[in-house]
């Protein structure tokens, strides 16, 4: 088969081992804020939250899968895009067909519940529906023009009979139970069907007796009636109890009357309690043949679930490819990471009534492998170097990216140290946390990984940090090779770049005017000369008398 078709059944397969994943460990997941918001600690704000367009739990969990474990084979990165790429070039019936998913529910739950044998008579009839939509959904896939397009189509297939058998059999509205009976419909089983016209001939049967035991007493006002503590009886009125036949055994004395029991009634009443026991009995043992019948096709109904997800996930990429103007990522041999016109796909959906100003990426080793880019905080550092990691993770799942063009090469890891954490119940302070976790990026990474460092040091003295981060660009450079992106506020850093051809310095612009900072969000080449610390602090509303002081305070270390 071609490779973009047996990608697409390794896909449906599961056919990867773990080497060919990227291993992202929970640091990075975490800074990246890849299915869990850092502020909120939920989905809220995450990039799952904005990618997941999916319209089905099988979908949506897949999708989940995809981003937490991007794809390190080219082959099949590429067959992924190519699915995407399908689904792009016919959006008039992309729309049409997630409507159609709209209405599949959780099939892999239920077809779990089955294998488990524990399935109920309602989830039964909800499987029937969606089995019923399998038809529409190949129909809806033919046309576009989808790689392996088979696969999918023979997948999709062969579901008419047990949709048939489960709406031959199980009531419109069955209860959730399988032992009180109620599930099946008439006609399903002769035995069935016997016992229950016993049970909804009884009002005609009963009728029928009532008017025999009235010409046979010449009782006329005679009743025949049922209660559930003390079942059929035969109503005397009081003033008519000595015409009552020596048959007819007492049961019950109430004020104006009195209920007796016939050997007639006594059997009919035998006959209806065991229909019922019968019933619930034999409804039960259907159900569970008729539950062990269609978990014989377990495998191709898990296989049918597996190839929805697929289906799921592909045109919801498309869809979010298409709604918000991403482009496809190329990939090259070379180690060079070039975004032009990224943007932020998490915040560019927050902000309401802004655009986004969109920042470009160029590293290409060996003329730049660590970009270091400083500027005040609040200025979008951490930002911006979440936002190239998010659009690596993106392109090695398969997925178009938030960018006017993106070539890039293949990273076996993604590493990012964002954002301040502690962990105090462990006695581990913030800067210690921060030590742990570069420790980790400075063991672990390889010359094909992709390194984003922020604020290093900032948590002990200026200038124990300050020697710190030198101390760990210059190990990168020299001993890991990994194209890096380093965010600081140690505007001395940029000293670095004339020390080192492949250290370019890069910075957040900001404008002063009126001792006011307007922050640009534009990354531009050259370092920052100042922390605009003071600034930022006015800017949050620290005292005017404090911000003085400041000011006053800072200009004898500046002059040393």
């Amino acid at each position: 088969s071609s490779p973009s078709c047996s990608g697409v059944t390794k896909d449906l397969d599961g056919c990867f081992s773990l080497s060919s994943f990227m291993q992202l460990d929970e640091i990075s997941r975490r800074n990246l804020e890849l299915t869990r918001s850092i502020r909120y600690g939920t989905k809220h704000g995450s990039l799952l939250s904005v990618i997941d367009q999916t319209r089905t739990p099988m979908g949506s969990r897949l999708l989940q899968h995809w981003l937490l474990h991007p794809l390190l084979d080219l082959e099949d990165i590429r067959c992924r895009q190519q699915m995407i790429e399908a689904f792009l070039s016919n959006t008039a019936y992309l729309k049409d067909l997630r409507e159609t998913l709209k209405d599949v529910g959780d099939i892999a739950r239920l077809v779990s519940r089955l294998g488990a044998l524990r399935i109920n008579p309602r989830e039964l009839l909800a499987l029937r529906n969606f089995l019923i939509l399998t038809d529409e959904l190949s129909a809806k896939l033919k046309v576009f023009s989808l790689p392996g397009l088979d696969v999918f189509t023979s997948r999709l297939s062969g579901f008419e009979d047990m949709a048939e058998l489960i709406d031959s059999a199980i009531v419109d509205n069955p209860p959730v139970t399988v032992t009180e009976g109620g599930i099946f419909k008439s006609g399903f089983n002769p035995d069935l069907d016997e016992l229950l016209s016993l049970i909804h001939d009884g009002k005609t049967w009963i009728a029928r007796l009532e008017d025999d035991e009235r010409q046979k007493t010449g009782i006329s006002t005679l009743k025949v009636g049922y209660n559930k503590v003390f079942g059929y009886y035969i109503e005397v009125s009081s003033a008519q109890k000595h015409k009552v036949p020596d048959y007819y055994l007492a049961k019950q004395t109430l004020v104006n009357s009195e209920r007796y029991v016939s050997p007639r009634l006594k059997e009919y009443e035998a006959k209806v309690l065991s229909a019922e026991e019968k019933i619930k009995n034999l409804e039960h043992e259907l159900f569970r043949q008729l539950r062990n019948h269609l978990a014989s096709h377990l495998e191709r109904l898990q296989q049918l679930g597996d190839v929805i997800a697929l289906i799921d996930v592909y045109s919801a990429l498309a869809w979010l490819a298409w709604q918000n103007r991403y482009c496809r990522p190329e990939f090259s041999s070379e180690r060079a990471l070039v975004i032009e016109d990224g943007r932020h796909p998490v915040i560019e959906k927050i902000m309401e009534g802004e655009d986004f100003i969109p920042n470009s990426t160029f590293l290409d080793y060996p003329e730049t492998s660590i970009a270091i880019i400083t500027g005040p905080n609040m200025a979008g550092k951490s930002t911006y170097l979440r936002q190239v990691g998010l659009l690596a993770i993106m392109a090695q799942m398969g997925s178009w990216v938030p960018a006017r063009r993106m070539t890039m090469p293949i990273f076996d890891r993604v590493f990012t140290r964002v954002g301040a954490s502690d962990n105090l119940a462990q006695g581990q302070s913030t800067f210690l946390v921060e030590m742990i976790e570069t420790a980790n990026i400075l063991n672990c990474a390889t010359s094909d990984s992709l390194i984003l460092l922020d604020e290093i040091g900032r948590g002990t003295s200026t200038f124990d940090g300050l020697s710190l981060a030198w101390s760990i660009i210059e190990h990168i450079k020299k001993h890991k090779h990994a194209l890096t992106l380093f965010a600081t506020h140690y505007h001395e850093l940029t000293e670095l770049e004339h020390l080192y051809p492949d250290v370019k310095n890069y910075n957040v612009a900001v404008k002063e005017y009126n001792d006011q900072m307007i922050f640009l969000r534009k990354i531009e080449r050259g370092g920052a000369d100042q922390s605009y610390g003071i600034q930022v602090a006015r800017l949050a509303g620290v005292p005017d008398r404090v911000i003085r002081r400041a000011e006053e305070i800072l200009k004898n270390p500046e002059e040393h």
